[in-house]
C-alpha cells in the first residue's frame, strides 16, 4: 500500500498546510483536513464575483478568485492564485493550495487539492486528495460512496470510512469521462486513459489503458436504407 509520503511531496505546501500530509494512510488525510478547516476564521482578500454565493468561514487569500454563479459553502481555505470557476460548487470542508483550480460546473466536496491540482470541467470530486499538478479531464468522476453504503476498502484494507473517493499522487493525469470507484489510490505520475473505470490501487509511473473496440463500415445510401427498412416492416426478405 502506497503511503501518503510516497504519493505527495509535502515540501510543495506552505508550512501551515504540511500537517495535513503527516498521516501514514492517504485516507487519513481527510480527518486532518476536517481538523484544519474546523479552526478557520472568515478572511477574504481575493476576488469574489458579485453573482457568486460564499457562505460560512472562508479564507480567500490574495490573488485567489471565485467566479460567476459559483457556490462556496465554508469552511474552506482557498490559497493564493487558486481559482473557482463559473457555476462550480465547493462544499463540505475543502482546501485548495496555491494555483489549484475548480472549474466550470465542477463539484468538490470535503477534499484537498495540492498546488496546481485541477478539476476544470464537469468533474465530481468527493472526499478525495488530489496531488500537485494533477489534472482531471472533462467529466471525470471520483466517486466517494459505494452503492450499498458500506465501508470503503482499498483492495483488502479497510479504511473505516463510509465515504472515501480517491487519492491521486502528484502529477497524475486522467482522461475525459473516466470514473474512479470509491477507495482508489493512484501512484504519482500515472496516466489513466479516457473512459476507463478504475478501482483499487494503481502503481506510480504507469499507464492505465482503455481501448474500446470500434468498427468502421461504409455508410449506406439513405434511399437504400429506407427501402431496406420498409421491406423489414413488411416481412419481406432483404
Amino acid at each position: 500500500m502506497q503511503s501518503t509520503a510516497e504519493l505527495f511531496d509535502a515540501s510543495r505546501l506552505p508550512p501551515a498546510l504540511r500537517i495535513l500530509l503527516t498521516p501514514e494512510r492517504p485516507w487519513e488525510v481527510l480527518a486532518a483536513l476536517d481538523g484544519f478547516v474546523a479552526g478557520l476564521s472568515d478572511h477574504r482578500e481575493g476576488a469574489v464575483h458579485p453573482s457568486a454565493i460564499v457562505e460560512g468561514q472562508v479564507v480567500l487569500e490574495a490573488g485567489a478568485s471565485i467566479g460567476p454563479f459559483a457556490w462556496v459553502r465554508g469552511p474552506a481555505w482557498i490559497g493564493e492564485g487558486a481559482e473557482i470557476g463559473h457555476a462550480a460548487v465547493v462544499r463540505g470542508g475543502c482546501i485548495m493550495a496555491a494555483g489549484a483550480k475548480i472549474g466550470h460546473a465542477s463539484e468538490v466536496k470535503r477534499s484537498l487539492l495540492l498546488p496546481g491540482a485541477k478539476a476544470p470541467h464537469f468533474n465530481y470530486v468527493g472526499d478525495s486528495v488530489l496531488g500537485a499538478d494533477v489534472n482531471l479531464g472533462a467529466g471525470v468522476k471520483l466517486a466517494n460512496l459505494k452503492n450499498d453504503g458500506s465501508e470503503v476498502h482499498v483492495g483488502e484494507v479497510a479504511t473505516g470510512l463510509r465515504k472515501f473517493g480517491a487519492a491521486l499522487g502528484d502529477g497524475v493525469q486522467i482522461g475525459c469521462n473516466a470514473v474512479l470507484a470509491p477507495g482508489t489510490i493512484v501512484g504519482a505520475h500515472t496516466i489513466i486513459y479516457a473512459g476507463a473505470v478504475v478501482r483499487g490501487e494503481v502503481p506510480r509511473d504507469t499507464i492505465v489503458k482503455h481501448r474500446p473496440v470500434t468498427d468502421t463500415v461504409p455508410r449506406e445510401d439513405s434511399n437504400a436504407a429506407a427501402a431496406r427498412a420498409l421491406r423489414a416492416r413488411r416481412g419481406e426478405p432483404h
